[in-house]
């Protein structure tokens, strides 16, 4: 038991794991009342709001990147806005469709690489760049955030959580690491056409109603964006980490941090899990079930014969954002 308590040990304490903890104080402000029906997919906790739009649904979302990041590789920064937002849009069972962007610098061709990836980015991925805000003089300090839309018929929604459900991980291993960061790029020399089939997945199985729930695995790692899965109902789960689709040679403590450019933990029926399973593998894409959810509010884990508990949400809030479950008739 040492040894996976150690671990476990090691993972709570991250900068990511932190950071997110830190979203407790303005999720206090945000979180209001429960909304009635509907109106809960505009609150936060979920990877965009929803708003519903005719038949439809429209999605928002925005992500901001880390100054550093920015400062130091302008390029990658710039594309992975765009490709944290589609990511994001997706996991919520929508489409895309267009980006604006808020940035700072002070340098004239950090700056043009800035642009250019997201330019790149939104060009890969099928994404109209409409504008933004931009603010370039000597002296500024550099920042960069990027807001989306985009649009579902059938949402899939961390309130469509439930015990019973089946926890499944999807994620491109066709890939490598971003120097020694936790980034794990799977788009370099991919075309254009695979990126969007990809990411098409979650849409068509949401509409095809063999989805419940879905989250884009982020900086937080699997273990923090399962977390972020569960709180919003208080739901827990159990996950066998030696099931977890991992790249070959990969150390399980660096995988458990992992920021993939495709990645998404999934909820759904047990009995949708051969045809989930067959329609990302028809992609190219590594699904493995992982484990399932119950009405603990824990996180236990599993691996190599041990199990320990990685988190208490009944205890030890993580984000914050937690709400009421949805009724049956969601």
């Amino acid at each position: 038991m040492a040894e996976l308590a150690t671990l476990l040990a090691r993972l709570r304490e991250t900068p990511a794991m932190r950071a997110k903890q830190a979203l407790q104080h303005p999720a206090r402000r945000l979180v209001g009342p429960p909304g009635k029906g509907e109106e809960r997919y505009m609150q936060p906790g979920d990877d965009t709001a929803a708003f519903r739009c005719g038949d439809g649904y429209q999605l928002l979302a925005m992500e901001g990147m880390l100054p550093a990041f920015v400062e130091q590789a302008p390029w990658f920064a710039g594309w992975s806005a765009v490709m944290a937002n589609v990511s994001d849009i997706a996991a919520m069972g929508g489409r895309a469709q267009a980006v604006v962007n808020a940035y700072w610098h002070h340098d004239a061709a950090a700056a043009e690489q800035l642009l250019a990836g997201m330019e790149a980015a939104c060009a890969a991925y099928g994404v109209r760049l409409a504008g933004g805000h931009t603010h370039q003089a000597p002296g500024h300090p550099v920042c960069l955030a990027v807001a989306i839309t985009g649009w579902a018929r059938t949402l899939l929604s961390t309130l469509h959580a439930a015990p019973g459900q089946l926890l499944a991980m999807a994620v491109d291993l066709d890939g490598h690491w971003h120097g020694d960061a936790p980034y794990w790029k799977a788009f370099e020399g991919v075309p254009d056409e695979r990126l969007r089939a990809r990411l098409e997945l979650l849409p068509t199985l949401a509409e095809a109603g063999r989805l419940r729930a879905a989250k884009d695995i982020s900086n937080a790692g699997i273990l923090g964006t399962l977390l972020m899965l569960l709180e919003p109902t208080g739901c827990g789960a159990r996950i066998d980490l030696d099931a977890l689709p991992c790249p070959a040679g990969a150390p399980l403590e660096r995988w458990l941090q992992v920021f993939p450019s495709y990645g998404f933990l999934m909820t759904l029926d047990a009995a949708d899990w051969p045809y989930v399973e067959a329609t990302f593998a028809a992609e190219g894409v590594h699904c493995a079930a992982i484990g399932q959810l119950d009405a603990s509010a824990r996180l236990v884990v599993e691996h190599s014969g041990q199990r320990a508990e990685f988190w208490n949400l009944r205890e030890r809030p993580f984000t914050g954002f937690a709400c009421p479950p949805l009724p049956e008739d969601h």
